[in-house]
């Protein structure tokens, strides 16, 4: 007997993508600028992490995520290094 899997278990996004209350698993942080990788992982962005977008700033930018108990704001341009599979 195969397992079953649903498409959102395979595609990826990027964090700047989910919508409100959407909550996702960190696939991955892809990023060249080394300060804003060291950041993201202090942070506790890493794999597997179940992460939530809880809401946009009044002019889109930046969003508030809930991740490992706490609230964390980022840039869009930040949330675009982060890939992500939705849940």
């Amino acid at each position: 007997m195969s397992a079953v899997t649903t498409p959102s278990q395979n595609l990826l996004i990027t964090l700047d993508s989910l919508l409100k209350g959407q909550r996702a698993i960190v696939a991955s942080v892809c990023t060249e600028n080394t300060a804003l990788c060291r950041k993201l992982l202090s942070m506790g962005i890493v794999a597997g992490t179940a992460i939530e977008k809880i809401c946009n700033a009044p002019l889109g930018d930046p969003a508030q995520f809930k991740a490992l108990g706490y609230r964390i704001s980022l840039r869009r341009s930040e949330a675009q290094s982060v890939q992500v599979t939705p849940l």
